[in-house]
């Protein structure tokens, strides 16, 4: 059985109702921010700890994975995942452009899950300006408006290329406006470079470390920051380097989901480690099974308190 047809068969989403997303979304666009305005919330930590499913790639024009460079594609397959994966028991909230959040929305899956805006995508996968990142998706007052419960940012710091300055900048405002709105807000930081015409994210410890101490820096005011941080060698030299509540990147989908499983848990172990915020190696899952695959991750999460 293909990974497609594993999920077809755990639909939860009816085509009657993506028809019926269709049909709000061309005669009835004011019903986005009623289905805002009506979803029930939830406190940000219950347990002290937050799953969240990230589904922020298809706006930066990455819709690989593994060895499918257009698995992200179908629009229609992308919810059914998402909605699938957010009905699973330990699945706190979810992670998206407004596009997404939207669907979510209308479709009614968000109730009393934690609803994260992604921020900056303006640096596309594979574009001469990629490094030049700029808020392109939600802003704080939109995220303020739909009644959002958490802000996500991508800080990516190259060296050698001047167009890093102007991400810098775009971080530091979005880090003040969330704390000046009480809005949390997670910032993702790599030290990255070019490698050829593709953008490399350096993973060593020393890199991630250098990372988060130029990300936690940023703005007027920590007091609402997260950061979102890859799971790599020595994260507990990692953790040392900071105060601030982190939640770990589930990273690309390759190699063996058990051994990812593992480090996973060895970092949640950690102090001031919240949670994971996971994507395409969850909702798809090399066998297909998203469920499964969610589950084994909210376990992970969950099980133990800081």
């Amino acid at each position: 059985m293909s990974a497609t047809d594993t999920v077809t068969a755990a639909r939860i989403i009816t085509p009657q109702q993506f028809e019926q997303l269709r049909e709000t979304r061309a005669f009835h666009p004011e019903k986005v921010a009623a289905a805002h305005a009506a979803r029930t919330r939830r406190p940000l930590l219950t347990d002290g700890r937050l799953f969240i499913v990230a589904a922020d790639h298809p706006a930066r024009g990455a819709l690989g994975v593994r060895d499918d460079q257009m698995a992200m594609a179908d629009r229609y397959d992308l919810l059914n995942r998402l909605a699938l994966a957010v009905s699973r028991p330990g699945v706190d909230g979810v992670l998206g452009t407004p596009d997404i959040i939207d669907d979510l929305a209308l479709l009614g899956v968000l109730d009393d899950k934690v609803v994260v805006g992604s921020m900056n995508r303006g640096g596309l996968k594979g574009a001469a300006f990629e490094m030049d990142d700029r808020v392109t998706a939600y802003d704080i007052d939109s995220i303020v408006r739909d009644r959002l419960d958490f802000a996500k940012t991508l800080l990516r710091v190259n060296l050698d290329d001047a167009a890093t300055e102007n991400t810098l900048v775009v971080n530091a405002h979005a880090v003040s406006d969330a704390a000046a709105a009480s809005v949390p807000i997670m910032v993702e930081p790599f030290m990255s470079d070019w490698k050829g015409d593709a953008v490399v994210n350096d993973l060593s410890t020393e890199a991630v470390i250098r990372s988060v101490a130029i990300a936690q820096g940023l703005g007027t005011s920590s007091a609402y920051t997260w950061l979102k941080l890859p799971v790599v060698d020595e994260m507990e030299r990692v953790m040392a380097s900071t105060t601030l509540p982190t939640l770990l990147l589930g990273g690309d989908p390759s190699g063996q989901p058990e051994e990812t499983y593992r480090r996973w848990e060895n970092a949640l172990a950690l102090p001031g480690v919240r949670g994971l915020v996971v994507g395409r190696t969850l909702v798809y899952p090399p066998d297909g099974d998203v469920a499964h695959a969610v589950d084994t991750a909210a376990e992970l999460v969950h099980q133990r308190t800081n």
